[in-house]
């Protein structure tokens, strides 16, 4: 069994595998104050919460891109599983070809995604992360990584609102009835979820022509995938597990 963990800025998501089988995942809140003994615990419980024997374990792997919380989880990780993670970064295999100008720079949920991606889905393809921040990772037909896309995700964008202005209240990410907010709430609710549905058929319009041809596959991960993917006009296909998958895959070809 594997014990894969992938840290975000928002959410910790921990997942138990058994070869391609999910034995169970979890989502935890990212707390940068946690030690690794507060992390160890919880992962621990989850472990008993599903009736999953630990010592089964035979190994782990991090990635991570909160950089003060990777020893901690690294720590933590040890704890649980008796084994020393692998942790997605400089010196690891992955079997991507990366394109961009310092490969070096390359996030390790980007590269994980890419693994993932690849594995699985025709290319060229897109892959979308929608999170606290939102990437897109662009795969040509030779399955090379040819950079992509940062920019705020929905939350941080409403959030920068509501801090930046006097008027505008903190506001739950619902999705309202109409694309034309008939209040200040809707109309934020608008913005944020319609206003980034377009964002991302746009993106992927761009995209193909800078390519010179339609892609093969669009693929959504992160927390909010499912709110804002269903909005979309393009065929999108959420893939709640990319990650853990794509950690699983690391694994494998670093033993």
């Amino acid at each position: 069994m594997l014990l894969a963990v992938d840290a975000g800025n928002t959410h910790i998501v921990l997942g138990c595998l058994d070869g391609e089988r999910t034995l169970f995942t979890a989502r935890l809140s990212t707390d940068r104050k946690k030690t690794a003994d507060e992390y160890a615990l919880m992962m621990r419980s989850l472990f008993d919460l599903h009736q999953v024997d630990r010592r089964l374990l035979d190994g782990a792997i991090l990635s991570s891109v909160v950089s003060e919380l990777t020893e901690a989880l690294r720590a933590a990780m040890t704890i649980v599983s008796h084994h020393a993670p692998i942790v997605v970064g400089a010196g690891i295999k992955t079997g991507v070809n990366i394109k961009i100008d310092d490969p070096g720079q390359l996030g390790a949920d980007l590269v994980v995604g890419a693994v993932a991606a690849t594995e699985r889905y025709p290319k060229p393809l897109i892959i979308f992360d929608l999170g606290t921040a939102d990437t897109m990772s662009v795969i040509d037909g030779d399955g090379r990584f040819l950079g992509g896309a940062i920019m705020a995700g929905p939350r941080l964008g409403v959030d920068a609102l509501s801090s930046g202005t006097s008027a505008l209240p903190r506001i739950d990410l619902d999705l309202p009835a109409r694309v034309i907010g008939s209040n200040t709430i809707t109309a934020m609710q608008s913005g944020a979820i319609y206003g980034h549905a377009a964002l991302v058929d746009g993106l992927i319009d761009r995209v193909e022509a800078e390519l010179g041809r339609p892609v093969a596959s669009v693929i959504a991960t992160g927390g909010l995938a499912g709110v804002i993917i269903p909005q979309c006009r393009r065929a999108i296909a959420v893939d709640e597990d990319l990650m853990l998958r794509g950690l699983r895959l690391i694994y494998e070809k670093n033993q």
